[in-house]
Parts: C-alpha cells; structure tokens; sequence
C-alpha cells in the first residue's frame, strides 16, 4: 500500500473518531449526567432571607490626641516660690491659685504706693479749696491733678506687681508634672508646669484627596485606643482645612471627642473610624455570593429544587453584601451546603439549628 492511501486512511480513522467524540458528548454524557444527579440525594442547604439594613461608607485614619486647650504654666515676674497648691494629676477650677511667690517687697511698694495716692488726693482737695478763693492759680491746680494720676498710675503697678506673685489657673483643667519644689527661686518664663483642659481631647488625622468632597463637619467619628481595647470613643468632625497637600495628596482632618471622664491623655495614638454616609439597602450574607468567570450569583429555592440566580452586587459591610439588582427581599438564598448545590438540582432545607448536622454531613461526604 503507498503512503498516500495510509495517510488517508489515517485521515478517515481520525474524522470517525472525532464525530463518535462529539456524538458522545451531545447525546450521551447529558443523559449520564443528569442519571447520575437523580441518583444522589438531595443536598442539605441552610437559607436566609434577603433584607434591608442600614450600610455605612466608613474611611479608616489614625492620629494623636491633643487637649482642647493646653498651656504652660510660667510667672511673669522673678522671685522665690513659697507655696505650690496642687498636686500633679489634679483638677482645678479658673483662677484657682497654683504657685504662690514671696511676694514681702512688692506688698510695701503696693503699701507706700497706696499711701503716696492718699496724700495726692489730699492736695487735691486742698489746691480746690484754694483755687476758689484765688489763693493759687489755675496752673498750680492742674499740677496738682497730674500728680494725682502718676500716683494712681503707680498705684496700678505696684497692685499688678503683687498680683504677679500669685499664680492663678487660666482656665479649668488638670495640672501635669512640676520640677519646682517651695523655696527654690525661678524666673521670668521658667516652666512650673502645664495645664491641660481635658474635658474634651482633639485628634488631627490626614484623608486622602478624593475623600474631600464627601467629608464636612458634624460627620460623626469613632476612636479606639490599644490602652482601652473594650472601649470605644464617640466624637465629631470639628473642621476640615481648606488645603490638600501637593507632596502627600491628603488634607488635614480634625476631629472632637468628648473626655468627661478624663481617661484620655493628651498624646495618645488612637485609630479612627469615620463614617461617611449611611443608606438602607437589600443585603444577603457574604456566604452566599458565589463568583464564577464574569458572572456573579446566588442560589435560591423552590419547592426544593435549587436555582441560579444572577446578582448585581455593590458595597460590602459587616459581613453582609447590598444587592442593588436581581433579587427581591425576603427571598431566602442559600448560604451553608453550596458545594453539592447544582442549579436544578434537588435540595433539603435545614433549620438553623440542623447546621451542625449538615455540616458533618458535607465533610464525611
């Protein structure tokens, strides 16, 4: 036989095997398959009904706490400190005494100040006297007058020198650490201590760009803290800088949060949940969206028999996926026993406390 007759009978053989393949597939494995589906048992699949619920676009930042107000306690004049009237970690109200300095000389100055004032005062009311009978002239009073002003003048001062040796909060809040002790002497701006307003603590955090337009103040924030890890803070977005950032394409962000209690010290890192908008939407559980290639569906049933059910998904939260097309709410979808579930194919409905059971079942399986 030559070449050219095995090749085609090479040929032949190869097109008979391919249409008895292709009849196979078409006509035969189909029967098969579905013979095979109807043999085995029904699988056990848990439902849960599509709902609404309340989603939230939430932005996740950290930052640092700061006190609402903070200042540093300095005295505004030198001298030697006699008396310290709190204790470190103390809460005082405004204008509670804190420091007190000795204040010996700047009380006699206040006392012949006071007694110089009297004396012009004094004159005063003698050259009026006089003034009316013509015993002094017009000039000689106004002098008078004069230095009665330059003695209240000094009287002024020698009063706010005295008060400078009194050191007063400015406003309520709790006193930090001191390095001054009674007796030592300190000067003009040497930091006694510091005084933070903690009734409320501040934290700064940084947004990225495309955030801007939704973020605005009253937008409520929630701030956690690894020293706190069973507790949450509620506060509020206070104000948003009118700026971005050329280097880091973020703007600042700083948000309020009440500190009633005190817990919250100022330099505190803490992370920061933001919410952004909230809106009611169709949810299912995450368990029951199954993505396959392009397509994205959910199972649900009918009279015991399992469908495929393409769905429109959008934002996830919680565990929970928004259905934005392809399902009405309150129709149960499959969400425990997916791997044996085939669309048309015959299914048992478990309770939820059958869980356990079907569960067993799918792994001896």
């Amino acid at each position: 036989m030559s070449v050219w007759k095995q090749l085609l009978v090479l040929c032949l053989l190869g097109g008979l095997a391919y249409g008895g393949w292709e009849a196979y597939t078409i006509y035969l494995a189909p029967a098969e398959e579905a013979a095979t589906d109807r043999a085995s048992p029904p699988a056990p699949v848990e439902l849960v009904p599509a709902e609404r619920r309340v989603l939230a676009q939430s932005v996740e930042a950290v930052g640092t706490t700061r006190a609402r107000q903070s200042v540093e306690i300095v005295p505004e004049a030198d001298g030697r400190v006699v008396e310290i009237t709190f204790t470190p970690g103390d809460r005082v109200a405004k204008g509670e005494v804190l420091v007190r300095l000795d204040e010996t000389i700047q009380r006699a100055d206040l006392t012949e100040a006071e007694a110089r004032s009297t004396e012009q005062e004094q004159a005063l009311s003698r050259a009026r006297q006089l003034r009316e009978t013509n015993a002094i002239s017009q000039a000689t009073l106004e002098d008078t007058i004069a230095r009665l002003a330059e003695a209240g003048a000094q009287l002024d001062r020698a009063r706010r020198r005295l008060d400078d040796r009194t050191i007063k909060a400015p406003f309520a809040g709790v006193v930090g650490l001191t390095e001054i002790d009674p007796g030592a002497r300190v000067s003009e701006g040497d930091i006694i201590t510091r005084l933070d307003d903690l009734s409320e603590v501040i934290v700064e955090f940084a947004l990225p760009e495309t955030l801007f337009a939704q973020v605005r103040t009253g937008l409520g924030v929630t701030a956690t803290s690894a020293a706190f890890p069973d507790r949450t803070f509620e506060g509020r977005i206070e104000a948003v800088d009118s700026r971005i950032d050329p280097v880091s394409r973020a703007f600042r962000t700083r948000a309020v949060i009440p500190n009633r209690d005190s817990v919250l010290p100022a330099g505190m890192f803490m992370s920061l949940t933001l919410t952004l908008s909230e809106a009611e939407a169709l949810v299912v559980p995450e368990a029951a969206i199954i993505f396959q290639a392009a397509e994205t569906y959910v199972f649900t049933v009918t009279d015991d028999i399992a469908t495929r059910v393409p769905v429109k998904t959008g934002q996830r939260r919680g565990g929970y996926v928004a259905i934005e097309g392809g399902l009405e709410e309150g129709t149960g979808v499959v969400v425990r026993g997916l791997q044996r579930v085939r669309d048309g194919g015959a299914v048992t409905v478990l309770d939820a406390g059958d869980t356990s059971d079907s569960s067993s079942t799918e792994g001896d399986s």
